[in-house]
């Protein structure tokens, strides 16, 4: 098993061809639209994490997160790196939100670091709480709406050292993290996303073992989801008690799965992937509980269930944040356990496909909206996350990502096309504001509108920046 047969953290694009030929229906709408086709309630912006950006790993209090652990492990980071530094976005933000702002859209997503915030013995961390306040106060001041996760991927380290997200005790520690980030910045913040893509941190960290904490096995992976999925709904709840108006969502990971061929065999494995790639925490959050129907296996969690948790499971989210990236095509795989399928690489398929080896397909992008729109639970669909890593040079102080602007009009046509045809699709944050550290791939993959010299911290707009800019005037 590996990456490309469950999830993908991030995707992107680098074979183009096909894109934007001349009879592609996806082209034709945004030929001359721009941004105002989407109606004057949709919301734009771009977004970050911290951990791929603050850099600052020590400072102000800040203790060790998991991914400070896992990057100091041999082999782990792909070229070897760490995010000591990063972007240095956590001393460099006031000229990082200027260029946000230059860019445009009106909102910036960033994530809390919980190790900043609270300290190992529970208590306030002020620096880490003030720095916070600091950039959400930067935000207003440049008129932009500041929308923020509670948890993108940095466990602390002395939580993990009890079991992480496989100890049932992570639930209390998660829902009083979230009341003190309400209690902290909910007098202006009212946008909140609970948890970045739970699939990915958990069969990535707890079953795959590529990314931190860099466990393996059901044994940890069951355990790990049933907690996630529990924190999502009372860290949302715990939100909704302590700010007032909140607009309140979590975001999921997803990928459209389609059968390698058209037999029975292929198009079972696809349904069991699509279990477990879009619907294993989007259908528990309806009150649906997990897909145990189409993934039998999943019936070991009930071993982890206490009193009354198929309730607690559910939250009435007022919206649902997507992250779409790539398609995936599986075949009947009888050699791989509990799911019986495997992926056909899109390397293997002659596809567009990303830097990374995922395929390009933006009708995919449409037809997720479609997907999470149709349960009747969902309120409403915001992207809060899509891009594309490509190999950008700088030439003469320009970068010229021509494929990513490709990327950005077929996409975004995608999601017009959706919206046009009912789909409750109200928001685009693109991936990423800055080039930044991409978790176990290291520095090489680049998803920014803005480049960044990690070696001189310099920042330039890159040609898909100012296009960006020009498409939200329009």
């Amino acid at each position: 098993m590996n990456r490309r047969r469950w999830i993908a953290a991030t995707a992107g694009g680098l074979m183009y061809s096909g894109l934007r030929l001349k009879g592609n229906p996806l082209n034709s709408l945004l030929e001359k639209p721009g941004a105002s086709s989407f109606g004057p309630d949709f919301t734009w912006g771009t977004a970050t994490a911290a951990f791929q950006v603050e850099g600052a790993t020590t400072a102000d209090g800040k203790i060790p997160s998991i991914w400070d652990t896992f990057t100091a492990r041999k082999k782990s980071i792909k070229d070897g790196s760490n995010a000591t530094e990063a972007c240095d976005f956590y001393h460099r933000y006031p000229k990082d939100l200027e260029l946000a702002r230059q860019i445009g859209g009106g909102a910036f997503r960033f994530s809390l670091a919980w190790t900043r915030i609270i300290n190992a013995d529970g208590s306030i961390n002020q620096k880490g709480a003030d720095h916070y306040s600091r950039l959400t106060d930067n935000c207003l001041s440049l008129g932009i709406e500041p929308w923020v996760t509670l948890y993108h991927w940095d466990l602390p380290q002395h939580l993990q050292d009890v079991g992480g997200w496989k100890n049932r005790s992570i639930v209390g520690h998660f829902t009083r993290y979230a009341e003190v980030c309400g209690t902290l910045l909910g007098d202006r913040v009212k946008n909140w996303m609970v948890l970045n893509e739970p699939l990915s941190f958990t069969s990535l960290g707890y079953l795959l073992g590529m990314h931190a904490p860099g466990k393996k096995g059901l044994a940890s992976f069951l355990p790990a989801v049933h907690h996630a999925a529990l924190c999502q709904a009372d860290g949302a709840r715990a939100l909704r008690q302590t700010v007032q108006h909140a607009n309140i969502g979590t975001c999921f990971s997803c990928s459209p799965v389609d059968p390698f061929r058209e037999t029975e065999k292929d198009r079972a494995a696809a349904i069991r992937v699509d279990a477990l790639v879009n619907r294993l925490f989007i259908e528990p959050a309806l009150g649906m509980g997990y897909p145990v129907e189409t993934l039998p296996v999943l019936t070991r969690m009930e071993k982890y269930f206490k009193k009354d948790d198929a309730e607690r499971l559910a939250f009435d989210f007022d919206f649902v944040g997507l992250q779409n990236y790539f398609r995936l095509v599986c075949r009947h795989n009888a050699l791989v356990p509990h799911i019986a399928a495997s992926e056909v690489p899109a390397t293997e398929r002659t596809v567009p496909v990303n830097e990374m080896g995922f395929e390009i397909n933006p009708e995919g992008m449409g037809r997720m909206i479609h997907k999470f729109d149709a349960y009747p639970g969902v309120r409403n669909v915001i992207v809060t996350e899509n891009g594309v890593c490509v190999p950008d040079t700088v030439e003469n102080g320009r970068v010229k990502d021509v494929a990513r602007i490709a990327y950005l009009e077929t996409y975004l046509a995608a999601i017009l096309k959706a919206k046009k045809n009912g789909a409750k699709v109200n928001g685009y944050f693109a991936w990423s504001l800055l080039d930044n550290f991409e978790w176990a791939e290291g520095y090489r993959p680049r998803f920014g509108l803005v480049h960044v010299n990690y070696q001189t911290q310099e920042r330039i707009i890159k040609d898909s920046g100012y296009w960006f800019r020009d498409f939200l005037k329009r």
